[in-house]
């Protein structure tokens, strides 16, 4: 079996736009995946297209040659730009191989650790950033059957905040544990906003409420902050969505201080994401594995999941996305009483109905400006 021919589409999601890929092959077997990254869509979508002189000819199952050319070959290193491109192709091949083979992608990787997967829910704040409508909105997760949820109780906060902007955002906290009971777990996103020093401030404030993480509380790319905040907060720090490199995930776990570790596929491609869950399972940590750049990013993650004996939790937008989303992979992928089981169809399980992605096409504001004041409500940037 031979790659004959990638492309690409965007699909314009008012918060981020999606970016997808399709891999053909000369036997007829075609691959979908995704390369979406939020402000970059149109960037990666370029890479694709100049990197896919490197596979097209190459046999979709040797995945970790292809990586070798995609990153190793090209020699310059783009970052999170080109791990997203190999992401999308290397997606697209295990979809290939699950279809050639006729089994789900997870079979593929390990095989079953578990009967389901526990979902957290994200994206779900997008009205009133006040208590009361923290509280209110978090009701309504938990009415859906959530038994885990996420959120930035902190607006457009960068290094440091005011004491009003302080006493807010633990008021949010405080809010939604009211709301939520205390059976639930809370998990605080800090979207890499704050200092040591902040952070630490927030991670004692916190404390009483009992979050089961404080999610990227500093910039990834010191990591001896990084590891100063994990060791000194009592409130356990997960991060790693950042990372797009093995090297960077080794440097973050020989210091023994963080063990909710977040990798993104989206950067990586399925075969480091495999090699690192092993990595964190012999540092004793568990894997919650970042999945918000897009929905097939989700399903990735859940067949990955599935495969993985230390994962924790998994990360989902589904029910809190425009209706439309589901609308344009068949079948549909639900959560079912806070609990997700991949497809058990081969390859990833679903396909992109084309016909109902072009009627959302891309566009320049639609992107998550995390530092503007109303980012939450994930719409369109004016």
């Amino acid at each position: 079996m031979k790659i004959t021919d990638i492309r690409t589409y965007i699909v314009g999601n008012p918060w981020k736009n999606w970016l997808f890929i399709q891999v053909d092959t000369d036997e007829g077997i075609s691959g979908l995946g995704e390369g979406t990254l939020n402000g970059f869509s149109k960037t990666v979508e370029a890479a694709i297209h100049e990197l896919k002189h490197l596979v097209i000819g190459m046999d979709p199952f040797d995945v970790e040659t292809i990586s070798l050319k995609m990153i190793r070959d090209v020699y310059s290193d783009g970052g999170q730009i080109q791990g997203s491109a190999l992401a999308a192709v290397e997606t697209a091949c295990w979809d290939i191989m699950g279809k050639a083979t006729g089994l789900p992608i997870y079979k593929l990787l390990g095989g079953k650790c578990h009967d389901k997967l526990r979902c957290y829910a994200n994206g779900w704040y997008r009205g009133e950033t006040s208590e009361a409508g923290f509280f209110e909105q978090a009701r309504e997760v938990v009415d859906k059957g959530y038994t885990a949820l996420k959120f930035d109780p902190f607006g457009a906060a960068w290094r440091t905040v005011d004491r009003s902007d302080f006493a807010k955002a633990i008021g949010n906290i405080a809010a939604v544990r009211e709301a939520v009971g205390p059976d639930v777990d809370i998990l605080i996103e800090g979207h890499n906003r704050f200092s040591v020093h902040t952070a630490l401030q927030f991670a004692e404030a916190m404390l009483p409420y009992s979050p089961t993480w404080f999610e990227a509380p500093v910039p990834p790319s010191r990591v001896s902050s990084v590891v100063e905040v994990a060791k000194r907060s009592a409130v356990p720090i997960a991060c790693g969505e950042d990372y797009y490199n093995r090297e960077q995930f080794a440097e973050l776990l020989k210091h023994d201080a963080v063990h909710i570790i977040q990798l993104e596929p989206q950067f990586l491609g399925l075969s480091a994401s495999k090699q690192i869950c092993g990595m964190v399972h012999a540092h004793n940590g568990v894997t919650a594995p970042h999945s918000a750049q897009g929905p097939i990013c989700s399903i990735v993650c859940s067949h990955l999941n599935m495969a993985t004996p230390n994962f924790f939790l998994h990360e989902i937008f589904d029910d809190f996305n425009h209706s439309w989303a589901q609308e344009i992979f068949t079948p549909p992928f639900r959560v079912v009483d806070g609990y997700l089981q991949p497809p058990e169809r081969p390859g990833l399980g679903v396909e992109l109905n084309l016909e109902e992605a072009a009627k959302y096409p891309y566009q320049p504001g639609h992107w998550l400006p995390l530092f503007k004041s109303g980012w939450e409500k994930r719409e369109p940037v004016q």
